[in-house]
């Protein structure tokens, strides 16, 4: 998954992006495995600074949904447009303004937390990177274990610095799945910052926290069977309604 990362991370010369009021739009958007639609007809828009949350049982394509708009995976059909730019024609341009925190840190255990983040900065041409890699490194309290290997830290420790990976050049747009995984209520608290609500950045938050998802979005996307069973904003959906998705009633 390291490859993975490194591959999505290599932008090409940052484009400024065009300033559309929405950051995502995703219209008719089917991605298939083999035979099977993963996402089938998805649909969606999300203005700048707003957070989705995207809900569904394991197999709905939530995943699959944040890999597409990290330009890790190609839609079969329709159209995706990220930050104004177009998929999968501006993917590059689209990766130097996207950061992703998912189920693998996509951290190379062999190297250090610092190694590791210096690697990503130099992928991202970032000036001064060392004053940016200390900063966050401070603000999620790795700083003491920052010259270990990430194979010597524990998995709650490995995500602190998969979040500093995720937002080290300032990512416009956040793809953050079940990024509160693997940390403890401290380690929660110290990162809330950066992939918070008061981070700034507009974000799409894959979880299976109803309450929790409904307290911070501004628009909920429910999927099931790849397919779209609620799309509203987050004041007009109840947690009764959620619960009835992973239920399987409609």
């Amino acid at each position: 998954m390291a490859t993975d990362a490194a591959t999505a991370a290599r932008p090409e010369p940052a484009a400024t992006p065009p300033r559309t009021a929405e950051a995502i739009r995703i219209d008719r958007l089917v991605r298939r495995y083999g035979e099977r639609d993963a996402l089938s007809e998805v649909s969606v828009s999300l203005r700048r600074g707003q957070t989705l949350a995207v809900l569904g049982r394991n197999g709905a394509g939530k995943t699959t949904l944040l890999r597409v708009l990290a330009t890790l995976l190609l839609p079969h059909e329709g159209s995706v447009q990220v930050l104004g730019f177009e998929l999968p024609r501006q993917a590059h341009e689209v990766r130097a303004h996207v950061g992703m925190l998912g189920h693998d840190t996509l951290l190379y255990r062999d190297l250090t937390a610092r190694e590791n983040l210096i690697f990503y900065a130099r992928l991202y041409d970032l000036r001064d990177p060392e004053t940016r890699i200390g900063e966050l490194l401070d603000a999620t309290g790795m700083s003491r274990r920052a010259t270990e290997p990430i194979s010597n830290l524990s998995r709650g420790m490995a995500q602190r610095i998969a979040v500093c990976r995720a937002v080290l050049h300032r990512p416009e747009l956040l793809l953050l799945d079940e990024p509160y995984a693997h940390l403890d209520p401290e380690a929660g608290e110290l990162v809330e910052a950066l992939i918070g609500r008061t981070s700034g950045a507009t974000r799409v938050l894959v979880s299976h926290d109803v309450e929790r998802s409904l307290e911070e979005a501004d628009r909920v996307l429910a999927l099931r069977d790849g397919r779209v069973v609620v799309d509203a904003p987050s004041r007009e959906v109840t947690p009764a309604a959620l619960r009835a998705v992973y239920g399987g009633r409609h």
